[in-house]
């Protein structure tokens, strides 16, 4: 724990943003740099609370309590390495986690929860800062060789635990960079690029092999793959999008969100967009979807200069707390939540349904048919809406960003080529992480479905695991079930 009476003495306390209307001038992120101090205090707060629900709270299962101990002490090359022992990417996490350690801490049943995540990014940037974090290639090589296809979160966890293991691992990527949904589905004013470089750079100087513009199952053979490496981990994401079939889809100005945010992190990186430039400037933005993606549509929006920015969703409004019959703690709390980029500016609507694009006589958009709806429990004892009468309505829009999560793996390629088994929610089929191909496993989205960044992670390092024992008859990697246990190479 930290203080005895830390959280009694102390509130919670993120630190000051950047001013909303000086950070939507650029891409750089929102929060200044660590202030130690602040920090301390913060960890401070977390209390010797006898069961840490935090722990379960976390897909990773991270030490939470010994690293706030460590972090009120001051020991932060011993916070690091507790960190560590679960997380390959705390300065990620750190960023763009939603937290649900948080929503468990046991502090949040009648205050608010430790502010867990911003303490991770703190111990993750303090250590790149003192050198604790530095490349450690293992001592010793098993000689095996495997490919991991994608290089998002998942992928980028599962070539860790793999190289550190021994084995010699190669990361195939489609696009021309490596990051995969941190590189380009994940804003900078978020998570800046270069916090993504100074990781891939360690990890190189690890022995980790990167090959961009290398598309498994379109022009790298999938079968080359299984037959050059001795085991093959898919963490290629849950890529095929939701689309949303209504009447003027097809309108000049309706596209979806990823392609958007992928654009923006393009030019941010200095690329040039040679075609098909979908800009927000001047235009009113709608945003379809009140999620994760969404609210990074919205904050791209506002960077871009639009006339405005309106975001609906089809689920009602949440609360602004929990109720505790229907959403007790320690569950993720279903209650209203207000992002930075909705502080920059959006008129956020809910219990909408969509029900048509207009468009002019250019086929370009002009606006989007919607209405009301109401939410019950019907006879049946299942949820459903109904239309509210009179509320038809058409939305005044010239760009719609269509931001309503994603449906699984992309068929076709990779995954036709192995004949890969998929399961009822289109994803990738595995039986501990291994497909029904021997030595090829999957993890991520595109075996779990649509998650958090921090579930990417845990699936790559469980899979890496079972591909690690598979390999060699036993595995010396952590898990998530045995994350007190630290190893040593």
């Amino acid at each position: 724990m930290g203080q005895t009476d830390g959280f009694i003495k102390f509130n919670r306390a993120m630190p000051n943003t950047r001013d909303t209307k000086e950070r939507i001038q650029d891409y750089k992120e929102i929060y200044p740099p660590v202030e130690v101090h602040h920090v301390q205090q913060q960890s401070a707060r977390c209390m010797d609370c006898g069961v840490p629900f935090c722990h379960n709270g976390c897909p990773l299962g991270n030490n939470i309590p010994d690293f706030n101990d460590a972090v009120y002490a001051g020991r932060w090359e011993e916070a690091i390495k507790i960190l560590s022992t679960t997380n390959n990417f705390p300065e990620f996490t750190g960023r763009i986690c939603p937290a649900p350690c948080e929503a468990s801490c046991v502090l949040s049943i009648n205050n608010k929860p430790v502010t867990i995540e911003y303490i991770e990014k703190s111990i993750a940037e303090t250590a790149f800062e003192k050198g604790y974090i530095k490349a450690q290639p293992p001592k010793v090589r098993t000689g095996k060789r495997v490919a991991v296809v994608g290089s998002g979160p998942s992928g980028l966890a599962a070539a860790v635990q793999l190289n550190k293991a021994g084995h010699w691992v190669t990361v195939f990527e489609r696009s021309d960079r490596i990051g995969g949904l941190l590189r380009y589905g994940i804003p900078d004013f978020k998570l800046e690029k270069k916090i993504v470089d100074r990781r891939l750079k360690i990890m190189e100087q690890e022995g980790i092999i990167f090959r961009t513009n290398s598309h498994v199952g379109v022009n790298v053979s999938a079968r080359f793959l299984e037959d050059e490496f001795d085991a093959v981990v898919i963490c290629g994401g849950a890529s095929a999008p939701r689309d949303l079939p209504i009447p003027g889809r097809n309108l000049e100005g309706v596209h979806l969100a990823m392609n958007f945010l992928t654009q923006q992190n393009k030019r941010v990186a200095g690329d040039r967009i040679f075609s098909g430039d979908i800009i927000a400037q001047g235009k009113n933005v709608l945003v379809i979807g009140g999620g994760d993606t969404g609210s990074d549509c919205v904050g791209t929006s506002n960077r871009q200069g639009a006339k405005s920015v309106t975001q609906i969703e089809l689920l009602a409004k949440p609360p602004l707390s929990r109720n505790p019959e229907t959403n007790p703690w320690p569950l993720w709390p279903m209650v209203l939540n207000t992002s930075s980029s909705h502080e920059e500016g959006a008129d956020r609507r809910w219990a909408i349904l969509t029900k048509e694009f207009t468009g002019d006589s250019k086929n370009r958009l002009t606006g989007l048919k919607v209405v009301d709806i109401k939410w019950s429990m019907f006879e049946n004892g299942k949820t459903g809406f109904k239309e509210i009468p009179g509320t038809e309505r058409i939305l005044p829009c010239e760009l719609a960003l269509l931001a309503i999560g994603f449906t699984g793996a992309e068929r076709g390629g990779l995954v036709e080529e192995l004949s890969l088994d998929i399961d009822e929610r289109g994803n990738i089929k595995t039986t501990n992480y291994q497909t029904n191909r021997e030595g090829i496993f999957a993890a991520g989205d595109i075996r779990r479905g649509q998650s958090l960044v921090v579930w990417a992670i845990s699936e790559g390092r469980e899979a890496a695991k079972a591909a690690d024992e598979w390999l060699m008859g036993e595995s010396r990697l952590e898990s998530k079930d045995a994350s007190l246990v630290k190893v040593a190479y």
